[in-house]
């Protein structure tokens, strides 16, 4: 960048070198349609899943529960209008006014198409969601609740343990948007690590990581049903149609592994540092 310092990651973080090497591949193996039954598709499909394999093992989940998608943007609208209408216990969402708008626009239009109730639970000054909060706001028929892991803006993280306990004690399914958290915290989706609990539903994008952009994911509890926001082909467990950007996948599962390691290495420092 001639010179100058990228300091805008927060937004779309630099391509890792990773995940050039793993597009470029990608690309040079002659891909095909990785829905197609040949051997240009087969070899297209096997980039794919390896993919998701990596993705799954980094971010503590299952291969199946992964569905990729377009970015961060997509899995939010799949993740919110998927689950809250494969879901119908009732027809109330719990969130907050600090979210990214693909979330509180999917509200909205879950609001005024499907006649859903939503609760915008209030945040303190530093942006913080208090748990009686969430507890006031739960009701018997609240269907999801989905509060963003780490604020995109200001960078408070929030307390999902005590969320999710709290929505789970009613009855109710949880999502987080872990977008701006996962290129800085160990997420993982098995609960090991960030948020400290396992959740049903997950979003993370590739570009936040380093990989490329138009890319990203919905990590979703294998048992828990999907309404498909696109429709068409079947791809994605049938839950997301459209012919998978293979090598942009590919890239996006180099990014994860990279990130994952060099937080890894940070959390070992520190753990060192203060032994």
């Amino acid at each position: 960048m001639n010179g100058s310092r990228y300091l805008d990651a927060a937004a779309t973080a630099p391509l890792r070198p990773e995940a050039r090497e793993a597009m470029i591949a990608a690309l040079d193996a002659g891909l095909g349609n990785a829905s197609s039954v040949h051997s240009a598709g087969h070899r297209a499909r096997a980039i794919v899943e390896e993919a998701r394999e990596r993705i799954a093992a980094a971010l503590g989940a299952r291969p199946a529960e992964i569905v990729f998608t377009s970015g961060g943007t997509e899995a939010n609208n799949l993740a919110v209008k998927g689950l809250a209408l494969a879901h119908p216990r009732g027809r109330h969402i719990v969130t907050t006014p600090i979210e990214h708008p693909s979330l509180l626009e999917s509200c909205r239009f879950l609001e005024r198409v499907h006649g859903f109730e939503v609760t915008l639970l209030p945040v303190d000054g530093t942006g913080l969601v208090d748990p009686a909060d969430v507890r006031a706001s739960l009701r018997d028929d609240t269907s999801l609740v989905t509060v963003g892991l780490a604020n995109g803006e200001i960078g408070t993280v929030q307390p999902l343990p005590e969320i999710a306990a709290l929505a789970r004690a009613r009855g109710a399914l949880v999502h987080t948007d872990a977008v701006q958290a996962a290129a800085s915290l160990p997420v993982s989706f098995g609960g090991d690590g960030w948020p400290g609990v396992a959740v049903d539903a997950m979003t993370v994008a590739a570009h936040k990581y380093g990989g490329p952009q138009g890319a990203g994911a919905l990590l979703v509890r294998r048992h828990l049903a999907l309404e498909p926001v696109l429709h068409g082909g079947g791809q994605e467990g049938g839950v997301r149609s459209g012919t998978e950007n293979v090598p942009a996948i590919a890239g996006f599962a180099a990014a994860v592994e990279a990130c994952s390691r060099g937080i890894g290495t940070r959390a070992r420092a520190r753990a060192a540092a203060t032994s």
